[in-house]
């Protein structure tokens, strides 16, 4: 059977002929990236996903195939033949894999043409995300998105052979399921057969997978698709990719060891680099103490201190006032940043206020020791000699002041902290510097709702020392939880999970389900934890994050085949979209119009 390609069959792709290939007849096909006459011979660079090789059409070697060429045009299709050849003395491009060959064509199709497209099909060439994301098609042959799309295979490959190696097993977990909100909005799908019922896409495999850890299926995984119904940001999307896994009979360290590993082999089979295990452990109180923040980057210092204690009978009432009110003063000690100018000040104090603080107090230490600062004389003598040996005050550092509420100051300072390390270039973006945070609240108080709301989730087990506190003070009580956190982000979280059913009951109700509401969203897990569930813990890594960070990249978007807007918009395919009245009839369901409209 004739086709387009008659006998022609690619031997080799576009990235991969060197100068050993020389004298070799090959056959190439891709995109035509780049198209030059120099003295009457045609040069076009032929792209692929695997590269780029330069390809040749010289009058003298074939006059048809050359007349043929002079037509081709950018993000042509194009297939050839032809010779290997070394390149001439001078015409060697270091810049590319295959910079020291060319291929002389002696034989030339033309697979396709193409419209000219609406920007140029390769790298570093400003153009605005939406119009990318419109021709997403287009955007996805440019090689540092290319190179992104085969890092993430890459990294799944790597992922799926370290877990099957390790007895787990790859099990899927149904995409239409219940709705039981306790996190992000869920989305909802409506049932034409129930009519006036709802599923709602997966926010995590969650349940799924505790109710296999009963069946007795003590080791699954699951690289899946996951949906919010969230605000959006560079680092978050309404669909998204977890590594998801769980393990049975086990406690806190046996899965974050294996974490470590899986980790490790990533890095280390992916991206040649070795990953130092184990990694460092922070509990909770320790990293919003020292860091202010539960993602703390450690490739830095900065470390901050509180010093409530030292302040709360001076005479500096701003101080004074919120440590009376139950809040806390804390501080950064910038070293060495005495120099910072008014203006740089006034900007940080900008910048802390967009989490909340009222102001960012500082004093500058001259080269004599003394105090250059505004609120400088409200200190006595004991009192600076308090908080300069508190804070490591030396001669030419800058000292950062906040007092609020004890979430304010700390979101606040954390990151002020990694702000000052970026703007002073403390931070080694060639290092990867791991650290799990642990013990995290078990609950959190939400003023709006009136009652106390699960932290993480509300299946994650309490820590056995804390279980007295469960009635009596909730906010005390610690949970078995875990992050991992890589250069200040967070990369996946999990915890040892609640696998008898009278300790799931009591949580429930310390969180305000009653019985009938516990009953009604999660009695199939409380029934199933009823029959012999075993002690079972996991976790879930965001996939699309980790990818992000191994590609050095700073939008999530970047990452992903097909992304959505930050207004969750398909630009490729303009969905969300408009449905016709007979689906929506269908599904007994109509759109309510806005009465101002």
């Amino acid at each position: 059977m004739a086709d387009l390609l008659g006998s022609m069959r690619r031997t080799h792709n576009c990235g991969v002929l060197r100068k050993e290939d020389t004298g070799k007849t090959v056959t190439l096909m891709g995109w035509a990236q780049r198209w030059r006459d120099h003295g009457g011979v045609i040069f076009i660079d032929l792209r692929d996903r695997y590269g780029v090789t330069q390809v040749v059409f010289n009058p003298e070697h074939n006059a048809d195939v050359h007349k043929l060429a002079d037509t081709i045009r950018s993000e042509w299709v194009i297939a050839v033949q032809g010779e290997v050849l070394e390149r001439p003395d001078g015409m060697v491009n270091p810049k590319m894999e295959t910079g020291e060959i060319e291929v002389m064509v002696s034989e030339l199709k033309i697979l396709n043409k193409s419209k000219t497209p609406p920007f140029m099909v390769e790298d570093n060439v400003e153009v605005s995300e939406n119009l990318r994301l419109e021709y997403r098609y287009l955007d996805l042959r440019r090689p540092r998105i290319a190179k992104n799309i085969m890092l993430r295979h890459q990294v799944g490959a790597c992922v799926r052979a370290f877990l099957n190696e390790n007895e787990f097993l790859d099990i899927e977990t149904p995409v239409l399921t219940k709705s039981t909100p306790e996190g992000a909005r869920d989305y909802l799908v409506p049932s034409r057969v129930n009519t006036g019922l709802f599923y709602a896409l997966p926010q995590s495999p969650q349940l799924f997978k505790q109710l296999l850890m009963v069946a007795g299926y003590d080791r699954y995984y699951q690289i899946v698709r996951c949906f919010r119904d969230e605000d959006l940001r560079a680092d978050r999307q309404p669909e998204f990719t977890q590594i998801d896994l769980e393990m049975s009979f086990v406690g806190e360290e046996d899965v974050m060891g294996m974490a470590e590993q899986m980790i490790a082999k990533v890095f280390k089979e992916v991206m040649g680099k070795e990953v130092k295990t184990p990694f460092d452990r922070l509990t909770y109180k320790d990293a919003m103490d020292r860091y202010g923040l539960d993602k703390p980057d450690l490739r830095f210092g900065l470390e901050l201190k509180e010093v409530s204690s030292i302040v709360e009978g001076s005479d500096f009432k701003v101080f004074a006032s919120v440590v009376k009110k139950g809040g806390m003063v804390k501080a950064m000690n910038a070293k060495g940043c005495a120099h910072f100018s008014r203006k740089v000040i006034d900007d940080l104090t900008a910048f802390v206020a967009v989490y909340g603080a009222k102001g960012l107090a500082w004093i500058k230490v001259k080269e004599d020791g003394s105090w250059q600062s505004p609120i400088a004389k409200f200190f006595t003598d004991d009192e600076k000699a308090a908080m300069a040996d508190a804070l490591d005050m030396a001669p030419g550092d800058l000292i950062f002041f906040v007092a609020d509420n004890i979430k304010v100051t700390n979101d606040a300072l954390g990151h002020l902290r990694n702000r000052v390390a970026k703007e002073l270039g403390l931070i080694d973006e060639n290092e990867f510097r791991f650290v799990w945070v642990t013990e995290f609240p078990l609950v959190e108080y939400d003023e709006t709702e009136k009652r106390y709301v699960a932290l993480h989730h509300p299946f994650t087990a309490p820590m056995e020392e804390d279980l007295d506190l469960l009635e009596s003070d909730p906010g005390a009580v610690r949970s078995r939880a875990y992050d991992m956190v890589l250069n200040g982000t967070e990369l996946g979280g999990g915890s040892i999970r609640i696998h008898q059913p009278e300790m799931q009951e009591k949580v429930f109700n310390m969180l305000g389900l009653g019985q009938e509401e516990a009953e009604e969203k999660f009695g199939f897990l409380l029934k199933a934890l009823a029959f012999g569930a075993p002690p079972h813990g996991g976790l879930a890594f965001g996939f699309d994050r980790l990818i992000m960070l191994l590609s050095g990249e700073n939008s999530i978007r970047d990452i992903i085949p097909f992304p959505k807007t930050q207004k969750a918009a398909c630009l490729l395919t303009d969905a969300p979209s408009e449905v016709a009245f007979e689906q929506l009839a269908e599904l007994a369901l109509r759109i309510k119009k806005d009465p101002a409209s």
